[in-house]
């Protein structure tokens, strides 16, 4: 009786590692981000662990090169940085890491569908950062692809890792992910202008200068991202309708904080974070969820729910 037991055992100590990990990943988004938090506490079960899994190896690479330690030098970020791809490749291999997160991640994407073709291009946009560029048209629309419109792209899959026809709707999602993506991350370059530039020595946006950012190319950018916004919102009635209000609460986020950093002159918006307070984004949430996770109408128009 004694030895027909140890499979049960055995099985029920690699699950609690599987949850172990999964919690690992949980606090790491916690930890980290407000704004992604709170809209990912709306997604159900198990779509939620998924996202929480993508995010924080997401976030373990931006901590290796965004984040160096005292006297780590860019190669040393770049060894660290090649050994966690290798990691996760292998995890997802394998099924295993002992490295928590990336044992998550792997869960996440025997489950979801995510492949190489996804997981690749987010490293060479990380390994692009340990390389400060000037960015051209070219050389920008890739760093954006890889570092944040891939990161939507995973969370469809996970989005629809349980429903039918998966590829065709995959299909049909996939550029708004990629428009929402690439809005986050372009409002996020605004927002670092001038520390990107001052302590990591990176300038991503075209025609915009820390020291003295123009009115108009700053202006310019806002119009880029309310299009991408715009974009985005025309897809996420087309979700599963247990992810809408999530997807619509980050975005309206995010809409919110175009309208404030439009509202800001750039020189001052240099030397401050701006930022979505608490209660707004409180208000921000609810608000998605009266409509049911349906959009407003257009991009910035969130605005009313000023702190």
């Amino acid at each position: 009786m004694t030895r027909a037991a140890r499979p049960t055992t055995t099985n029920t100590a690699y699950r609690h590692y599987d949850e172990v990990a999964a919690q690992s990943a949980a606090l790491v988004i916690r930890s980290y981000s407000s704004s992604f938090g709170l809209a990912s506490r709306l997604l159900a079960e198990p779509v939620r662990r998924d996202v929480h899994n993508i995010y924080a190896l997401v976030r373990l690479a931006d901590e290796i090169v965004d984040a160096p330690r005292p006297h780590q030098s860019a190669d040393q970020r770049r060894r660290a940085l090649d050994a966690l791809h290798t990691d996760v490749a292998d995890a997802i291999s394998t099924g295993w890491s002992t490295n928590l997160v990336v044992h998550a991640f792997a869960r996440t994407t025997h489950h979801a569908g995510i492949d190489a073709g996804l997981i690749d291009p987010f490293f060479a946009s990380m390994r692009a950062d340990l390389d400060p560029t000037v960015h051209d048209e070219a050389s920008l629309a890739a760093y954006i692809y890889g570092s944040a419109e891939v990161v939507g792209l995973m969370c469809v899959h996970a989005f629809l890792a349980d429903q039918p026809h998966r590829k065709a709707r995959y299909d049909q999602l996939a550029p708004g992910a990629r428009s929402l993506g690439a809005a986050f991350q372009k409002i996020n370059f605004l927002r670092d202008l001038a520390a990107d530039d001052r302590d990591l020595g990176r300038r991503y946006l075209i025609g915009l200068d820390a020291d003295h950012p123009s009115d108009e190319a700053w202006n310019r950018w806002l119009d880029d991202i309310d299009g991408d916004l715009t974009a985005a919102a025309q897809a996420i009635p087309l979700l599963p309708s247990g992810t809408r209000v999530a997807v619509c609460t980050a975005h309206d986020l995010f809409a919110e904080l175009a309208v404030r950093l439009r509202s800001t002159p750039p020189e001052v918006a240099c030397r401050t974070r701006i930022r979505v307070s608490t209660p707004a984004k409180a208000r921000i949430a609810a608000a998605a969820t009266l409509r049911r996770g349906r959009p407003a109408s257009a991009a910035g128009s969130t605005s009313g729910a000023h702190a």
